[in-house]
């Protein structure tokens, strides 16, 4: 939302497999004010349902982890981004330093969404492994990187 309030004239599509999370992106979204800009779809990211070339961008913050095929995802991307656009992924990294790892339980209130929290970390990829992941798939020349707390892959899709 906050990428949107600070744009002119741009719309945000989000895709979730869960129509809980749509009904709180939705509750969000009127609170910011900016309902008429946005539209949910519920479906799941390994079989999108746009068009090729749909999308000037695509970002994704927090769900690689739970993705049941990445491979497939990634090509779902590649698929409906535009030729010029933007790729930006980003996710928690299953080998965060012990350190943070111990921050960020402490920032996380809850025992609840601890535990959460901790099952994310145990589904995560470590910035190898994503690098891995993503070879052979249309996304193989992006760059991926890792933060102290997390992945990044970044990247354009090239001309056709």
């Amino acid at each position: 939302m906050e990428w949107l309030k600070s744009t002119q004239g741009t719309t945000l599509t989000g895709l979730d497999i869960s129509s809980d999370m749509i009904a709180i992106a939705r509750r969000n979204a009127e609170k910011y004010g900016l309902a008429d800009r946005v539209e949910y779809i519920e479906s799941g990211a390994s079989t999108m349902p746009f068009s090729d070339a749909a999308f000037d961008a695509v970002f994704t913050n927090g769900s690689l982890h739970e993705w049941a095929d990445p491979k497939s995802t990634f090509g779902e991307i590649w698929r409906v981004l535009k030729p010029k656009g933007k790729i930006f992924v980003s996710d928690v990294r299953r080998d965060i330093s012990p350190s943070v790892r111990r921050l960020l339980s402490i920032r996380t209130k809850s025992a609840e969404m601890r535990a959460c929290f901790d099952s994310s970390l145990a589904a995560a990829y470590t910035p190898g492994e994503l690098a891995d992941l993503v070879n052979g798939t249309p996304l193989e020349n992006c760059s991926v990187s890792g933060t102290p707390f997390g992945l990044v892959l970044v990247g354009t899709k090239h001309e056709e």
